[in-house]
């Protein structure tokens, strides 16, 4: 399982509009309106990096709201 945060930029005033875009998405577990430099953050679990390429594919790059993506995949500090 991969765990990755997604943190979007957006166009003003559109925010509510790409949350409901992805609301009940099934990989994405939660959303945030944040504040700063990002509008929105996803947490998204997938099988593997195909599923998450075809969630940024399939998904992500047809809101046309969404002006930028940046993906952080989770790591752990397990040794």
């Amino acid at each position: 399982m991969i765990e990755a945060f997604v943190l979007v930029v957006v166009k003003p005033g559109t925010e509510e509009k790409v949350y409901n875009a992805l609301a009940g998405e099934k990989h994405i577990k939660e959303i945030y309106r944040v504040y700063g430099e990002y509008d929105i953050i996803l947490r998204v679990e997938v099988e593997n990096i195909g599923e998450l390429d075809r969630f940024h594919d399939e998904i992500l790059r047809r809101i046309s709201n969404i002006e930028m993506t940046e993906t952080l995949i989770a790591s752990s500090y397990r040794g």
